[in-house]
Parts: C-alpha cells; sequence; structure tokens
C-alpha cells in the first residue's frame, strides 16, 4: 500500500494565530493511497476562498491536476476521496473529483453545512457524493477511518496497515509532528505512572496506539513522527 506525498502549495499563518511574533509558512499536503481496491486522496488541497481569507492567509495554491500527473495518476484514476476535515484548506480540490465517494464523519459534513465554517461551493457542488461514518470504520481490507477530534469535532485521520508497519495520515489532528511526540511521551509518561501534573492529551491517541504505528504523517507539517525505536 504504497503511499505518496504530493504538494498542494502553502499558506502564510498569521503571527496572530502562531502564538509568536513572526508570521509562519506552513505546507499544504495531500496524500495518493495505492490500495489493491484503487486509490484514494486523502485532502486535495487550497480551495477558492473570499477576499478576506485570501488576504488573511495569502495561500500559493498548485493544481491538484498538475500534482496528480507528476505522480502519474489522472482525476480519473481516483477511487475514494477521504478528508481529514473541510475546511478550504482540505477540501479545495474535491470539486474536481464529483461522483467520487468522500468519506467524512457525519458532524463534520453537517458542520460544514451549517454556515460559518468553509466555503458552501466546496461541499454542495454537482455529483458531490459522501459516505458519512458516525465513528471508525474500516472502509478497505487494512484502510481504517478513525476520528481525531481537537482541531475541529469532525476531524477524522485514516490508518494504514502496510507490510513494513502501520502508517497513520493524521491531517491537522496534530499541527506538527513534535506536537505529536510530545503527546505520545506525555502518554507514555502518564501510562508509567509518573505523578501528576502531566501534560493532557488526546484520549484518542489510545486508539490510534492500538495500531502500533511506524510512521505519522500530517497535512501542514513535511516531517514525519517515528517511533524513538526506529532503524534508520
Amino acid at each position: 500500500m504504497p503511499v505518496r506525498r504530493l504538494d498542494l502549495g502553502y499558506f502564510i499563518r498569521p503571527a496572530s494565530e502562531t502564538g509568536g511574533l513572526q508570521p509562519r509558512v506552513e505546507p499544504v499536503l495531500a496524500y495518493l493511497v495505492q490500495h489493491d481496491h484503487g486509490l484514494i486522496l486523502f485532502d486535495s488541497g487550497i480551495g477558492t476562498a473570499d477576499p478576506e481569507t485570501e488576504a488573511h492567509y495569502r495561500p500559493r495554491r498548485r493544481d491538484l491536476q498538475d500534482a496528480l500527473s507528476a505522480a502519474g495518476v489522472a482525476l480519473d484514476d481516483i477511487s475514494l476521496v477521504a478528508n481529514c476535515h473541510l475546511h478550504f484548506d482540505h477540501c479545495g480540490g474535491n470539486p474536481l473529483l464529483g461522483g467520487k465517494p468522500i468519506l467524512v464523519q457525519d458532524v463534520e459534513l453537517a458542520t460544514a453545512r451549517s454556515g460559518d465554517y468553509t466555503f458552501d461551493e466546496l461541499i454542495d457542488f454537482p455529483a458531490a457524493s459522501y459516505e458519512e461514518f458516525a465513528g471508525e470504520a474500516e472502509v478497505w481490507p487494512g484502510v481504517w477511518i478513525i476520528p481525531t477530534p481537537g482541531h475541529t469535532q469532525g476531524h477524522q485521520s485514516l490508518v494504514l496497515r502496510q507490510a513494513d508497519g502501520t502508517v497513520i495520515l493524521a491531517g491537522q489532528a496534530h499541527d506538527f509532528a513534535s506536537h505529536f511526540a510530545s503527546d505520545q511521551l506525555a502518554r507514555q509518561a502518564a501510562l508509567h505512572g509518573v505523578e501528576q501534573p502531566l501534560p493532557a492529551y488526546q484520549h484518542w491517541l489510545e486508539r490510534l496506539a492500538d495500531f502500533d504505528p511506524r510512521r505519522v504523517l500530517f497535512a501542514h507539517d513535511c516531517s514525519v513522527w517515528e517511533p524513538s525505536q526506529s532503524t534508520f
């Protein structure tokens, strides 16, 4: 089940959102998963936004069709689409994939349709076809959708059982690999009975740990998390 990263551009997160004094340039990454049943696209890039959002984030887009072509793939080759969530920088290419099943948590789709969350034309476009989940599911053999709420209530990650270990496409469950690593250590400290106070961590890390991940990849960080015992 090979996984290929797609570079779909970047945006500038303003200093008001970074917790620091400087803005930060963040990549927008999608992933192409080759499975015996077909090709899965996890996230689809930066969508069209209103002038206010454009000025706030100053996005630079890479066309989804160009990125797929560089990977030797066409839009028609995609079998399934999964979005970690439906903000405009994760589902922007979905309208190009009308008729393809889009895997989404039901709460995420309901929130996206409620207004003041994303852009309507990225959600309800011609031939939009959603497959809604209320929790986790094995969608193809070895391919799991796992809810990872936090950034949004309906955020989800894609878990891929590989011959050389499980790969998790974590989207924006954590902004950075280093944040995921910190939460993993906090979980380990709690399991080891270290005295409180300890940092809090997301409860769904317990479920992800059941899959014994070997690699975790993210939507806005090129770094890859691997367990500390990995061989290089």
